[in-house]
């Protein structure tokens, strides 16, 4: 028997974005495969007729719904979509225990779940389904769309592989075996500290204060979670972050295997000055490498952008909702 679980869900708007007058909000709940109840908003276009095109929208890692996924929900919808944004499993909203856990197969399935919803609305056309994901829930999305063939047509913004940084560091700066041995070790330690303590330690969200020796990256995810263009007091990133031993199981997981196997379409977008640019750029490449399906294949970079400038815009707009409008319309003809 699936069912759902009773989510505690907020009713008034607290979202760190203004509330669009020409979209219909609400929220709505679905299940996925492993029993797990998740959260989403819900935007429809005001005065819409007939069935939808539908995207659904997560990310990113460490972020929930009330960020700048539903800023691309919300502004999607008000360009003809029907879209969801979703809290993942485990994370703000959504049901799941232990609390902030990660896992490659249980967040690509979140991804699957709201596939399914969507293609189960009445407001939706099944065959015009496409996704978005942001920062770590772009790698997300990619391994989704290796994975779900109802998906014609995935964007992946600001992307990180949170596999490769798990199992290599920042940069690949730690890649060797000796250094994901002591990672392991220290995460296997970690473990049993947690079972006698009786609860988790958290890992800690972005450094606050603010190190004035910190690197530009550290300073630009400040910017964005710890003040109030994008604080939120459901956000991981925000406040006390994952669990430490939360995103274990990504060290030896790679999500972008078959990546050069999506026949649907795919668009990376990117800063220019990101310090993540380099995870869509290799993930364009091996995804377009020894590929049969190569033409529906695309990167953009936009100049001087850097990775934050993808979640809420920045301070010049950054984000190309007009490329991504082109783009999901006709792919989801």
């Amino acid at each position: 028997m699936i069912r759902k679980e009773e989510l505690n869900l907020v009713t008034e708007w607290d979202k760190t974005f203004p509330k669009s007058e020409k979209v219909e909000h609400s929220k709505v709940t679905f299940v996925n495969r492993y029993g797990i109840t998740l959260a989403a908003d819900m935007y429809v276009p005001k005065n819409a007729e007939g069935k939808l095109a539908a995207i659904a929208v997560s990310g990113p890692f460490g972020a929930v719904k009330e960020q700048c996924s539903g800023l691309y929900a919300q502004t999607m919808a008000e360009r003809g979509f029907l879209t969801i944004a979703f809290d993942p499993s485990f994370t703000g909203e959504s049901g799941g225990n232990v609390r902030y856990m990660a896992s490659p197969d249980i967040n690509t399935e979140d991804f699957m779940a709201a596939v399914d919803f969507l293609s189960l609305n009445d407001k939706v056309d099944s065959n015009r389904i496409g996704i978005i994901g942001i920062c770590g829930w772009g790698g997300m999305a990619i391994n989704t769309a290796a994975l779900d063939t109802r998906i014609k047509a995935t964007a992946a913004m600001t992307m990180y592989d949170m596999t490769r940084v798990n199992a290599k560091g920042y940069f690949d700066s730690e890649d060797s075996e000796e250094k994901r041995y002591e990672a392991k070790k220290a995460l296997c330690a970690r473990r049993l500290e947690d079972l006698k303590a009786g609860e988790y330690l958290r890992a800690g969200g972005v450094v606050d204060p603010l190190p004035e020796d910190a690197p530009f990256f550290v300073k630009d995810y400040f910017d964005y979670y710890k003040t109030s263009r994008g604080y939120h007091n459901r956000s991981l990133n925000s406040n006390d972050g994952w669990n430490m031993i939360g995103c274990e199981s990504f060290v030896n997981q790679p999500i972008l295997q078959y990546s050069n196997e999506i026949r649907s379409a795919v668009l990376l977008v990117h800063g220019e000055k990101a310090h993540s640019c380099y995870f869509s750029k290799d993930a364009y490449a091996d995804m377009i490498k020894d590929s049969k399906y190569v033409e529906n294949k695309e990167i953009m970079i936009i100049p001087d952008a850097v990775h934050t400038d993808l979640y809420d815009g920045g301070e010049k707009d950054y984000i190309p909702f007009d490329k991504l409008e082109s783009f999901f319309n006709e792919y989801l003809k």
